[in-house]
């Protein structure tokens, strides 16, 4: 029977979500679940990875399960076993033929950081940025990104695939007291994109790049032009659909 797994985890802890060989990883410690529960070494296929210390609202996997085991005791099971910075949301028999990544038609995340006095208490949740940034220029810039574009300059050339084309739907920035969110909504991202995308904006915010480089540094394709990758600890997935 193939199940819908969705759950959350604080990625502080994990050096990401792939497995890694003795590293704590994410898919590591739902795998150690799953072998218990399925009698057996047990795959997953999530919807994509996440980097090490990012975080997920809402991530899916699906799995093959040969055991007799109804949704709820499944969830109840795994739950049960995972260490408490894995959550097991619900859990649902799916159709043979599902796929938790070929399928995702929508992916959603947030970046948080704080251009306030510096929280140590978030520092594994939000970037402590801690200076002032021009939230309109930003939000004006990051329209720029909105559609269909080749985001090689916005991957490390070393992980370039041979199709870096994705296309987001919407793109904005939000300010509420110190807090300033970034939403990205797309069908699909590539490795560091948004981290790098923040990073640039960023940069855009505290008048280091102009407003319209955006456009020309996508259309050039090359990842070597001087901006900085925002740190992992602001970023959450928090939103997938099918």
């Amino acid at each position: 029977m193939r199940y819908l797994v969705t759950f959350s985890y604080d990625g502080t802890l994990f050096q990401g979500y792939e497995s890694q060989p003795n590293l704590r990883t994410v898919e590591n410690e739902l795998k150690k679940v799953l072998k218990f529960i399925n009698n057996k070494d047990t795959k997953i296929i999530a919807s994509g990875r996440t980097d090490k210390g990012v975080h997920a609202l809402k991530q899916c996997a699906h799995v093959d399960i040969d055991v007799d085991i109804t949704e709820y005791k499944l969830k109840r099971a795994m739950n049960s076993l995972l260490p408490s910075d894995i959550h097991v949301i619900s859990t649902k028999i799916v159709d043979n033929n599902f796929h938790a990544r070929y399928m995702v038609k929508e992916k959603v995340y947030e970046y948080k950081l704080n251009i306030g006095e510096y929280n140590p208490c978030e520092r594994n949740y939000i970037y402590q940025y801690n200076k002032a940034l021009n939230i309109d220029l930003m939000n004006d810039a990051i329209k720029d990104f909105i559609g269909k574009h080749d985001f090689t300059s916005f991957t490390p050339n070393k992980d370039k695939k041979d199709n870096c084309v994705r296309e987001i739907y919407d793109a904005f920035i939000k300010k509420e007291n110190d807090i300033v969110t970034f939403t990205f909504r797309g069908n699909g991202f590539i490795k560091y994109q948004i981290r790098n995308m923040v990073g640039l904006l960023i940069q855009i915010g505290n008048g280091k790049k102009k407003k319209d480089c955006i456009k020309d540094i996508l259309f050039n394709k090359d990842r070597s032009q001087g901006f900085r990758t925002a740190h992992a600890e602001g970023l959450y997935l928090v939103d997938i659909k099918y």
